[in-house]
């Protein structure tokens, strides 16, 4: 594993519409041999999911009053809140997806790392969170480029709590399938935990610290490193005009359909938002946190024109490839959830 430094002319990088468009560059356009690292720092944001309704799982006029940034990531997964007390680790592989899917190989080196700092109950759970206690400090996202591969996630370092639980508003029913009331109680900073002098770093300070035990070095000049260039800064920045730095990338369109369902699963929260013409699907959009490496857009096809019965829409739904496009869930179990259809009151 080698070091892949994101700063600029020797300083750090803290936009997140910026940071969060970098590992899009170093999969599908930089692809340097083997397994590289990046951490980084953001201004506060809320970073949502590619799949994700924004509009459903923020707080926007909370947002909007503090200044906060919205910015939708390249890969599946939820909604996150950074700031100054945040850390962002991305694993950059190519032409090795041998470990893709696999969190707990990507994890294990920030929890080693972490209880040699003194975090010593940090442990990996579920799908893809790192958890204290009942609490989790991180969590992971993956996305795939043909056999190149970016998987990572967030370490909450000195997060500022009373902004995160107030400008996220996840689905009730996540929350509840976690047995867990709110978004404080499911949610901590690793700063506690750890020794005396380490809690003692500002988020620089901290960073370095992870940086030299991720890498069993002394000090960052012992760590192979590839920094970014002009001419690697001229394509990000190129590339961000084009796409990242847009609103309508980064809070999508709310397509105002006339029904909405929503449920959380073992592969995460898939919802429907969808209208009727004839009790038949006219449009759809599917959003969720889930990870997948293929095309929702497939499922949302095929459901158009489907009558809205529970055989119509196994039938359909079993016509596809679900599994690879969406999850590991059954037919019978999306078509029931679109039998839950709740009218939106517009």
């Amino acid at each position: 594993m080698f070091f892949i430094d994101t700063s600029r002319n020797g300083k750090p990088v803290y936009d997140p519409i910026v940071n969060q468009s970098l590992d899009n560059y170093l999969v599908n356009d930089l692809k340097l041999p083997g397994h590289g690292l990046i951490v980084y720092v953001n201004q506060p944001a809320v970073i949502v999911g590619v799949n994700q309704n924004a509009y459903a799982e923020v707080n926007m006029p909370y947002l909007k009053k503090k200044g906060i940034k919205l910015v939708r990531r390249t890969s599946g997964g939820g909604a996150v809140y950074h700031d100054y007390g945040n850390i962002i680790f991305e694993n950059i592989v190519i032409n090795d997806d041998t470990h893709f899917g696999d969190f707990h190989y990507f994890a294990q080196p920030i929890i080693d790392a972490l209880h040699d700092m003194g975090a010593t109950d940090a442990q990996v759970r579920g799908r893809n969170d790192m958890v204290i206690g009942k609490s989790k400090f991180s969590g992971m996202t993956m996305f795939k480029v043909g056999k190149s591969y970016a998987a990572g996630g967030t370490l909450m370092f000195d997060l500022d709590m009373d902004v995160a639980t107030k400008v996220l508003t996840p689905e009730k029913d996540k929350l509840a399938s976690k047995g867990v009331k709110s978004v404080e109680s499911r949610v901590t900073n690793v700063k506690p935990y750890l020794k005396p002098e380490f809690q003692k770093l500002d988020i620089e300070g901290f960073k370095k610290q992870l940086l030299l035990r991720l890498f069993k070095a002394d000090s960052l000049d012992d760590i192979e490193t590839y920094h970014l260039n002009d001419h690697d800064w001229s394509i990000i920045d190129d590339r961000l005009k084009g796409k990242y730095d847009t609103d309508e990338w980064n809070y999508g369109k709310n397509p105002g359909f006339d029904y909405y369902v929503s449920k959380h699963y073992d592969i995460g929260t898939v919802s429907f938002n969808f209208s009727l013409i004839d009790n038949k699907i006219s449009d759809i959009k599917i959003y969720g946190d889930f990870i997948t490496g293929g095309d929702i857009t497939v499922i949302e096809k095929a459901l158009r024109g489907a009558e809205l019965n529970r055989n119509s829409l196994v039938q359909t739904l079993s016509g596809i490839d679900i599994k690879n496009n969406l999850g590991d869930i059954s037919p019978e179990t999306l078509a029931d959830l679109l039998l839950e259809k709740t009218i939106i009151n517009k």
